[in-house]
């Protein structure tokens, strides 16, 4: 089967086909029809983190597709299940992650990956979707909408009539936007340096938008909340300077929330002292999601016309164009990119 693989940190991934491995405990089969590119792929790909010690590996982590093998234990779902995949744990066996190879030599890979046309994930990482549901739109149900979602359920636990700014109108923001309109947050105030991705921010409930290259946002929002600052703030940007200014932006009794991967040499300073009168500060994980729970209440919400998922996708790539798909979302013209298996 043809995968994308990385070989080397800040280099083009290389498309070329992969042989599978034999299904161990735990494992599942998938044939992928449409994958998300996340920014952590791009992360990856820029060594953010530091050094790769799992090079050469498969990438992705969010995506849908067709059971087409189940291993050995596997009871969660079954061959010709239609699957959202997924980073975070679901139920299920948490397997060995598996080994694919090239050519005779290994290359490895996480619990779910989806930059291939057939993959083998965890039970854990795949939770069963109607049939009959647009595929492309689930793929984006595999981490940037549960974790934009998450960030105002779960992470923020947020009220109608609380306030929100959210720093970073990406794939993640744009969520964080849609779930504040959900539980009518207000005001909503989208952050960002793009016109077009602030446009799009208020098609999803933005209340008001700060072009962050013509106007300084920590006086906007100072001026906005009338110097209480905000109840919620959400950084997607890992951006040091706008990790300080959404950390100022908050209430003293507010929350912030930081969802942004930063720079493994970045660090932050705050002023601790708003800390202890109840302003509070998370990174999150994944909105801490539930998948088993939250993915067919978000599949629910986009059937009812509820939820805005295909509305995301801007840009539809093949295999073979995924560097040119990496590009895009680097370039930040895009809203949501999916790979197209097929």
């Amino acid at each position: 089967m043809k995968a994308a693989i990385l070989t080397q940190q800040n280099a083009p991934l290389e498309v070329a086909n992969v042989d599978l491995p034999t299904l161990d405990v735990g494992h599942v089969l998938v044939e992928i029809d449409y994958s998300g590119i996340c920014g952590k792929q791009l992360e990856e790909v820029d060594g953010k983190r530091g050094q790769d010690r799992f090079l050469p590996h498969m990438l992705g982590h969010e995506g849908a597709g067709t059971v087409a093998e189940v291993g050995p234990g596997v009871r969660k779902v079954k061959a010709g299940d239609k699957v959202v995949l997924h980073w975070m744990k679901g139920s299920g066996i948490d397997s060995t992650t598996p080994q694919f190879s090239r050519d005779g030599s290994p290359v490895n890979a996480g619990w779910v990956t989806t930059f291939s046309e057939y993959t083998v994930v965890s039970e854990n990482r795949v939770t069963p979707i109607p049939d009959n549901l647009d595929m492309a739109a689930a793929s984006l149900l595999g981490c940037a909408v549960t974790t934009g979602l998450g960030i105002v359920f779960n992470n923020l636990d947020m009220r109608p009539g609380q306030s929100i700014a959210i720093f970073g109108v990406g794939g993640v923001g744009i969520n964080v936007i849609q779930g504040a309109a959900l539980v009518n947050a207000y005001p909503i105030v989208a952050v960002d340096i793009h016109d077009h991705k602030l446009q799009q921010a208020m098609d999803f409930g933005a209340t008001h938008t700060v072009n962050s290259k013509h106007t300084d946002p920590e006086a906007f929002l100072k001026e906005l909340s009338g110097g209480n600052g905000f109840d919620g703030v959400v950084d997607v940007t890992g951006n040091n300077s706008v990790r300080q200014t959404a950390y100022d932006a908050t209430s003293n009794v507010g929350r912030t929330v930081f969802a942004g991967v930063p720079h493994h040499e970045d660090k932050i300073n705050i002023d601790s002292f708003p800390l202890h009168f109840g302003r509070t500060v998370i990174g999150s994980h994944g909105g801490d999601t539930r998948p088993d729970v939250d993915i067919p209440r978000y599949v629910q919400l986009f059937e009812l016309g509820r939820l805005k998922l295909t509305e995301q996708i801007t840009h539809r790539f093949s295999l073979d164009e995924i560097n040119k798909a990496v590009e895009t979302v680097r370039s930040g013209t895009a809203g949501r990119c999916v790979i197209a298996m097929s």
